[in-house]
């Protein structure tokens, strides 16, 4: 992200891909509904002319009255076709336990052996550093890989949300949530804490890397 970018991150998953093409499919019917509904107030105010022996027109209620639910069709049913496919967890190579704190996220690999780890907000002001968004260990997992995360909470609700993946999901204690994760690319990419989860709530910074399988491999092994 930048200063002054109004559109989305560039989305690195199949389903945030869908849920920007949602997007402009909605914003193509709403503006095509605010230019017909401005063309015929202008129409109206500009009109000189008055029939006064009109005083229904059975068409025109009918058009009116079928048309707006019609339009929420178009809306709702790729609307629930996202709904479905964000719920859809379908035989995943590996799983990741995330478990947040007041204020850092805390990170298992349930599949391997050992490999447990807390990831803290770097607090240097340097060049080398986004500031407020770098952590000391970086989430690794291989892209074009099917990963299912389970999020959970140990104090207060905390919400794990990266943007550009399209996940935002509540870690709630005594509750595992569950989400489908799966990047087309390698990358590094960023998120917060998106639940207000107490006086430091804005410095829980999320931060994942992507790379190939043999790279994830050689980084467990070596961990």
């Amino acid at each position: 992200m930048t200063w002054m970018k109004t559109n989305f991150q560039n989305s690195n998953s199949p389903l945030m891909e869908q849920l920007i093409f949602f997007h402009d499919h909605t914003m193509f019917i709403i503006m095509m509904i605010i230019f017909l509904i401005s063309y015929m107030m202008i129409f109206i105010i500009n009109n000189n002319f008055i029939n006064i022996k009109i005083s229904e027109n059975q068409f025109i209620e009918f058009i009116w009255t079928i048309l707006p639910p019609i339009i929420l069709i178009f809306i709702a049913l790729p609307s629930l076709h996202l709904l479905y496919l964000m719920d859809e967890i379908k035989a995943p190579n590996m799983t990741i336990k995330i478990l947040g704190h007041q204020w850092f996220w805390s990170y298992e690999y349930s599949d391997f052996l050992n490999i447990e780890f807390d990831s803290y907000m770097i607090n240097n002001l340097n060049k080398e550093n986004f500031r407020l968004i770098e952590v000391d260990n970086k989430t690794i997992i291989p892209f074009k890989f099917n990963t299912r995360l389970l999020i959970s909470s140990e104090d207060v609700i905390h919400s794990w949300t990266i943007p550009s993946l399209a996940i935002k999901i509540d870690a709630i204690p005594g509750r595992m949530n569950q989400i489908n994760l799966f990047m087309n690319r390698p990358g590094i990419y960023f998120g917060q804490c998106s639940e207000i989860c107490g006086i430091n709530h804005s410095f829980m910074p999320i931060q994942i890397e992507s790379i190939n399988l043999n790279n994830f491999i050689f980084w467990i092994k070596n961990f």
